[in-house]
């Protein structure tokens, strides 16, 4: 692989990690709802997984030879954000627990939840579409190793933005009970507002 590229990647990832999204929306309020947010990390950190297997596997090829594939998972994501961003604002905002099962959700839903918020996230499906390929070399490994290896990079980003996401939100609003409120409440509506924003770029280009 060629170092350069490699550091090139890097630095692309970790700014592209660190721009709130629905991930960050989603870290967010797991911090402040659930007792433990390892579920919901894990669970993008699989979702990523996902999307990185099939990128390196393949599905670049795919959705060029069929590109009515990829409006379909950019739709399905879309909804998904907001069903979520949905059901965030309809449920009544509850303290963090200090101890027993996650709230609202227990583990396995948290996970679910998570691995749904970044495996079908149109933005992040898009930007590994376009990003993976970019950054191999014409030398060396072959392409699916070197994607599945800066794949492997981009979730090591993930896993450390997200998770300081999460506990910055549970450390500095756990004691803030109406800020905690406040900040959940903007959670949903981010992820409502990311895929309604993403539906209307749909619906644009069906026009």
């Amino acid at each position: 692989m060629d170092i350069a590229l490699v550091m090139q990647f890097w630095v692309v990832a970790v700014m592209l990690a660190l721009t709130p999204g629905a991930d960050w929306a989603y870290a967010i309020s797991a911090g402040l709802r659930a007792r433990s947010i390892a579920p919901s990390i894990l669970g993008m950190i699989a979702g990523y997984t996902v999307v990185i297997v099939a990128v390196a596997l393949g599905l670049g090829a795919l959705v060029t030879a069929y590109p009515v594939t990829l409006t379909t998972l950019t739709v399905v994501g879309a909804l998904y954000l907001i069903f979520l961003g949905a059901t965030t604002l309809a449920s009544r905002p509850a303290p963090i627990a200090e101890s027993g099962e996650p709230i609202a959700t227990g583990g396995w839903g948290q996970f679910l939840r998570g691995s749904g918020v970044s495996g079908i996230n149109p933005k992040g499906l898009l930007l590994l579409l376009a990003l993976l390929p970019q950054f191999t070399s014409p030398n060396g490994w072959p392409s699916t190793t070197q994607m599945l290896a800066l794949g492997g990079l981009h979730l090591l980003n993930i896993a450390i933005v997200y998770t300081t996401v999460g506990l910055l939100a549970r450390r500095l609003l756990r004691t803030r009970p109406r800020a905690s409120s406040v900040v959940t409440r903007i959670a949903g509506i981010a992820m409502t507002v990311i895929g309604v924003g993403i539906l209307i770029e749909q619906v644009l280009e069906w026009m």
